[in-house]
């Protein structure tokens, strides 16, 4: 997967709120609370732009299907199944 981010850029302090029940349960288990704020915004924001290409290529994506539904495609008279 392409990076969503620069990953040499340097670190910024950033404050939050978080239950304390489950703060103090990562904390004893020794999770390291930065590094799965990273990975987890990684995957929200990959997910975002996903979403994001899908919907402003909406019109291109239907455009592409209904052409492949009414004339195929270039390779299907060299498929072997």
């Amino acid at each position: 997967m392409a990076h969503v981010y620069d990953r040499k850029a340097p670190k910024q302090a950033a404050n939050l709120s978080v239950n304390r029940d489950l703060l103090n349960a990562a904390r004893e288990a020794g999770v390291n609370l930065s590094a799965v704020l990273e990975e987890a915004l990684v995957e929200k924001v990959a997910a975002a732009k996903r979403e994001r290409w899908v919907r402003e290529n909406s019109d291109a994506i239907a455009d592409y299907n209904d052409f492949v539904e009414e004339h195929g495609v270039m390779s299907d008279g060299t498929r072997s199944f």
